[in-house]
């Protein structure tokens, strides 16, 4: 089964792109971020068109998660984080698919920093990691994936050195991710290419994306028993020179039916 997290940039205004991209690659699971529709205005039948059932949970101008699926219906569980006294910020759905629950997440940016924005970031980032650590207690094979804005070392950032201030790599950010992975789960990307440098987004800005300055900040992150089933991860670069295309590229991982697969890395 092939499992993506898409940051598409606003859901109609990136939707040829994101339906080129699910024609040609064909995931079987798909968690987006950055909607930027109100509820209402998701485009349903183009998605099912394509041949994907959908969830969502959209927000006006801003934020809003999706999760579509070609193999089997998706088994909505949860909307919104426990205990986010903002429910009108629509970043976090979860569901079961074709036995697997998956969390889908759009993490707060939090610039500037200091700031309000910051301190939100902070204490979302703390309910995840108290929600994370009762999924994990389940013992269902369980997957966190999304745009969890934090570059977690100095590798999945370009030049660091310029980024100390950023919301995104804060100090107080990269160690909340850290006890995130603490808890038990598998960065899926860091374990198959444990010292590449790979990235996942490009700003529009100062031609990044063509002098490979980016950064990687969406990740998708398996419990022990879907880290078991890992069999290979990877990001879909090109997608990102795409005409009218996200900032972000997709990134995928693949799990084999059984739990005792043999790993290997794509070429």
């Amino acid at each position: 089964m092939k499992i993506a997290t898409y940051n598409v940039n606003g859901v109609n205004g990136r939707l040829p792109v994101l339906l080129r991209w699910l024609a040609e690659r064909q995931p079987d699971v798909v968690v987006l971020q950055e909607l930027k529709a109100p509820q209402e205005k998701f485009p349903e039948v183009a998605i099912r068109d394509a041949g994907y059932d959908a969830i969502w949970h959209g927000q006006k101008s801003w934020n809003g998660v999706a999760m579509l699926s070609r193999v089997g219906a998706i088994h909505e569980t949860r909307r919104g984080l426990p205990g986010d006294p903002d429910a009108t910020q629509s970043r976090y759905i979860e569901a079961a698919v074709n036995g697997v629950l998956i969390g889908g997440l759009y993490l707060p940016n939090g610039n500037p920093r200091p700031g309000p924005k910051f301190e939100y970031k902070l204490a979302w980032f703390e309910r995840l990691i108290e929600h994370a650590a009762g999924l994990l207690d389940s013992k269902l094979p369980v997957m966190l994936a999304g745009d969890f804005n934090v570059m977690p070392t100095d590798l999945d950032v370009y030049k660091p050195e310029r980024w100390l201030d950023d919301a995104l790599f804060a100090p107080e950010v990269r160690a909340a991710f850290a006890r995130l992975i603490a808890q038990g789960w598998t960065d899926a990307l860091r374990a198959l290419h444990p010292d590449e440098t790979i990235y996942t987004f490009w700003d529009y800005f100062r031609n990044a994306f063509a002098r490979n300055a980016g950064l990687r900040i969406d990740h998708l992150l398996l419990s022990p028993a879907l880290a078991k089933r890992l069999r290979a991860a990877d990001v879909d670069r090109d997608v990102r020179s795409w005409e009218k295309t996200s900032d972000h590229a997709p990134v995928w991982i693949e799990l084999a039916d059984d739990a005792k697969p043999s790993r290997r890395r794509k070429a």
